[in-house]
């Protein structure tokens, strides 16, 4: 079966292509993160992932861009609160149906996505973005908790060197990280 694997990142990507691998899939990974903010962060994780997709030969598509500019408009849309939870549901909603239409289009079989892999991450509300995304394009939508392996995964990263990210990657995630990091550091409320 043709597997299209939706990659947030490189560090994410090691445990859970290693587990993929053991099945009978045929395998391609998809970088589309329209949510990460700075340029030269997204640049970074995309560098990344293409030395993590290298070095078990897997081939890659990179889709859009860097797309911050319509990433924003569609949150401004769909989720004006920009408050959590519902801004990461709507942004893991947009990367799920990219992936979801692009298998349809390209013809693989079924698609899932590294998101799965991250203890920090909404790991219900991916599995259901991803399987209600599945059923309006007519794919499978292969689940898979690879939260058991995050230890593994980290130290993959660590021992390959590469480039492990600080925060999810939107703007509010980095505005939220350091505004904590500061409150810290001069004892103020955030």
């Amino acid at each position: 079966m043709k597997l299209l694997l939706h990659c947030c990142c490189g560090p994410c990507l090691f445990y859970p292509l290693t587990a993929l691998r053991t099945k009978p899939f045929d395998i391609t990974c998809l970088f589309y993160n329209p949510n990460i903010h700075p340029y030269m962060e997204y640049e970074r994780r995309f560098e990344a992932f293409l030395q993590v997709a290298g070095s078990f030969s897997i081939p890659v598509l990179h889709e859009g861009g860097y797309g911050l500019t319509g990433w924003i408009k569609q949150m401004m849309q769909t989720a004006p609160a920009l408050e959590y939870p519902a801004r990461c549901s709507e942004c893991y909603s947009m990367r799920l149906e990219f992936t979801a239409r692009r298998t349809k289009e390209m013809g693989f079989d079924c698609f899932s996505t590294t998101l799965l892999y991250s203890r920090y991450q909404q790991h219900e509300a991916i599995r259901n973005l991803g399987m209600e995304a599945a059923n309006r394009h007519g794919v499978n939508f292969v689940y898979q908790d690879f939260r058991h392996g995050w230890q593994q995964g980290i130290d993959m990263a660590v021992e390959s060197g590469i480039y492990r990210q600080p925060y999810c990657g939107c703007i509010f995630s980095e505005g939220e990280r350091y505004a904590k990091r500061a409150a810290k550091r001069f004892g103020r409320k955030v």
